[in-house]
């Protein structure tokens, strides 16, 4: 569980599938089963107290995304605005509005271009060429479809991704907002193109 500040009322979490399986849950727990749900969400909140001083004492909103195979991330903002007839429950009462999102894509993030280029490498030889490449804050970010997987099967790919990068816990959305597209498509295959087939040739 990595437990992240963004603001004075709102916090990110996010959690690895290890994380869920550690404690008997599955991400479709996390749609169905509230009891589990609760106490994953105490353990957070506990969590979060110890490690951010993020103290929970009122209304919250919670948005779980799912990120396929990666795990979670879990947004929790704290409400300013507590209904009187909940005081009295303050001690033991959370009030939750949960938004679920589930994630078609797979993103991915990267600290160097040589992790890029050893990346599409190892993908170019298992018949993968597409994904979308986007640059922000000092760091790549690579965002794959279902359907670009190639020959390979879900958790191989995600095993040799995980080689090279990391699975990241920023929304595609901000990455494209604020971010820099640099390959549009087929990313895999341009950057072995222009690192790995072009140096070779000369």
């Amino acid at each position: 569980m990595r437990l992240e500040r963004l603001n004075y009322n709102k916090i990110k979490v996010f959690l690895t599938s290890d994380d869920l399986s550690e404690r008997g849950l599955t991400k479709e727990d996390l749609w169905y089963n509230a009891p589990k749900v609760q106490q994953l969400f105490q353990d957070m909140m506990h969590e979060a107290s110890v490690e951010l001083g993020f103290e929970v004492d009122g209304k919250v909103s919670v948005e779980v995304f799912s990120l396929q195979a990666q795990g979670m991330v879990v947004i929790v903002t704290k409400s300013d605005e507590i209904l009187e007839e909940e005081e009295e429950f303050q001690d033991d009462f959370i009030s939750m509005e949960v938004i679920l999102d589930e994630s078609e894509h797979i993103l991915y993030e990267f600290s160097t271009l040589d992790d890029l280029i050893l990346l599409s490498e190892k993908l170019v030889s298992c018949d993968v060429s597409g994904g979308r490449l986007f640059s922000f804050e000092n760091t790549f970010y690579i965002k794959f479809e279902e359907h670009e997987l190639g020959r390979l099967d879900r958790e191989t790919f995600y095993a040799i991704l995980a080689e090279y990068g990391n699975p990241s816990t920023r929304t595609i959305y901000r990455i494209i907002e604020y971010g820099k597209e640099l390959i549009s498509e087929n990313a895999i295959e341009q950057l072995h193109f222009y690192f790995v087939e072009k140096k070779t040739s000369h």
